[in-house]
């Protein structure tokens, strides 16, 4: 089976899961994630029309994405990995949206980011749910907190928020806790569900679904 049918098979299921629990299909967007994968394997997508993807590195989104914005229009580009504060002028410069925002170091490095360029991508505050010490993200108990300190100390827009569960547990309860904390504070998007357990995810509020190895096939990473 190729991408284009696996992008072809994850849009019907997503249409499928949210006319199941009578949403507007159209109200969940598909993020095509193609970390670790060449510029070749993109362009079949981009072909058959497909046009939000993302990335989980800012190099390699840097070496990749250019020349696939010069020769098909309208692409938006979501980081959804952990942004490093000396990244911050070139993700402001490459994506369109930054789901990844989850300290005040990048709170105020992409303010002042922002405000250089005059480029405003959109942006998602991470939510730790299963409060991993190895994961990324502002905790549950201090999301709320956070939130007002973007919206007023650094001025910014924050569109949703986004999860990564455990992978170990169940996947519900940290979709229903994202969307209660994005309800409390009048956040509209949630960007959560990957390849596993996307229609779960849709099931429970989100807006954006990140879907990599469903459509991409597995990932060959190269040695650490």
């Amino acid at each position: 089976m190729s991408s284009i049918d696996r992008l072809n098979d994850t849009k019907a299921a997503i249409r499928r899961a949210a006319e199941d629990c009578d949403r507007d299909p159209s109200g969940v967007i598909l993020v095509c994630v193609t970390k670790t994968f060449p510029a070749e394997d993109v362009v079949p997508l981009l072909d058959a029309g497909h046009r939000v993807f993302g990335e989980n590195r800012v190099q390699e989104a840097m070496s990749k994405w250019p020349a696939l914005r010069a020769r098909f229009p309208g692409i938006e580009l979501h980081l959804i990995g952990p942004l490093q504060s000396n990244k911050t002028r070139e993700a402001v410069e490459t994506f369109d949206v930054i789901q990844s925002v989850d300290r005040e170091k990048i709170a105020a490095a992409l303010a002042e980011e922002m405000a250089r360029q005059g480029k405003r991508p959109r942006l998602f505050i991470q939510i730790n749910t299963g409060a991993e010490p190895q994961k990324a993200g502002v905790s549950p108990q201090e999301a709320d907190a956070f939130i007002t300190t973007c919206r007023e100390k650094y001025g910014l827009e924050i569109a949703g928020l986004m999860c990564v569960p455990p992978v170990d547990e169940q996947a519900a309860p940290h979709f229903a806790l994202l969307a209660d904390i994005a309800s409390r504070n009048g956040l509209r998007e949630l960007s959560m569900g990957m390849s596993s357990d996307y229609e779960l995810a849709i099931q429970l509020g989100a807006t954006y679904v990140r879907v990599g190895s469903a459509i991409m096939g597995m990932r060959d990473y190269p040695p650490a």
